[in-house]
């Protein structure tokens, strides 16, 4: 190596070390951020889960300024700082006998959710496996209307749609009974539009190789399509389960009998001298929602990511 080669050599090293420390410097500020943003977002459910597990009376002691009204029904001023706080004087279980034992109200309303959400989990996702294999496998002027149409109501917020949907019930004479909340979760274009993307960069060389083989529709759809769409059946479900677990409009326009409502609408209705029944009946509906994010994070992460297609 001659010395104008070394001299260069030792010229590029400060410079990729420089490089380098920089780099690590970006990674160690966006991981700050991140874990930030982290905090503030788990921040409410660790306060709702610990919280749960007060007595009413610390609960009182801590919050009784936030909930607390005037002879006329208004807020009181509140003249001095909140107590957050995340451990309890003393654990106490007295929140969920309530919940779980003393009061069934709150468990039947749970199971208003559970009786609303699975049927339109599990139809959505079963409409919009067909619907989706169809829009993916043939082209023509109608699949482009019928598509394009899907996008235009998939893009407007529930609350434009929801007038309509109570005209249709209302004529359909299923107003105040579950099919109300059913048929229109069951038809909705989101998991229509995600599905089809994603089938639709599925490789036709696959699909020809299996036309080949004598594979007809029904096992290319089984066979092939579902298989390598489970990442985006499994994100859609998520995210499908995690909406209507959540819903309110839909059963206070929809359902005018209160023994139908679900937990989530249930929930607004606890008054401030019950706060601590607030903490617990909103840890227990936390936790299908959590567990399922939770069980699926690997396939809902796999099914935005991974875009159609056989992996490498």
């Amino acid at each position: 190596m001659t010395e104008k080669n070394r001299k260069a050599l030792h010229a590029r090293r400060p410079s990729a070390r420089r490089k380098k420390i920089a780099e690590v410097i970006k990674i160690a500020i966006a991981t700050t951020i991140a874990a930030c943003f982290a905090v503030l977002f788990l921040m409410p459910i660790v306060l709702t889960i610990t919280n749960s597990f007060m007595a009413s009376s610390e609960i009182a002691a801590n919050y009784g300024a936030v909930f607390a009204t005037t002879s006329t029904g208004g807020k009181v001023y509140i003249s001095k700082t909140v107590n957050l706080k995340f451990i309890p004087d003393m654990v106490s279980f007295s929140q969920y006998i309530t919940v779980l034992i003393k009061s069934p109200e709150y468990l039947f309303k749970f199971w208003n959710s559970v009786i609303l959400v699975v049927p339109i989990l599990v139809f959505q996702l079963i409409v919009a496996s067909l619907a989706s294999y169809g829009f993916a496998r043939y082209e023509g002027k109608i699949r482009a209307i019928l598509f394009f149409s899907y996008i235009i109501l998939m893009l407007m917020p529930y609350q434009v749609t929801l007038v309509p949907n109570y005209l249709v019930a209302d004529w359909l004479n299923i107003l105040d009974t579950n099919w109300a909340i059913w048929l229109p979760g069951i038809f909705s274009p989101f998991a229509v539009f995600l599905l089809t993307k994603f089938m639709k960069r599925i490789p036709v060389s696959v699909i020809e190789a299996a036309q080949i083989d004598g594979a007809g529709e029904w096992q290319i759809f089984r066979r092939i399509c579902l298989p390598l769409c489970k990442g985006a059946i499994c994100s859609a479900a998520i995210l499908i389960f995690i909406d209507y677990w959540n819903m309110v409009e839909q059963p206070l326009i929809l359902l005018s009998d209160t023994e139908k409502h679900p937990l989530s609408v249930f929930l607004s209705k606890i008054n401030s001298a019950e706060i601590g029944l607030a903490f617990a009946v909103a840890t227990i509906y936390m936790v299908p929602s959590l567990l399922i994010f939770l069980y699926g994070e690997e396939y809902l992460v796999d099914g935005i990511t991974y875009q159609g297609g056989i992996k490498g």
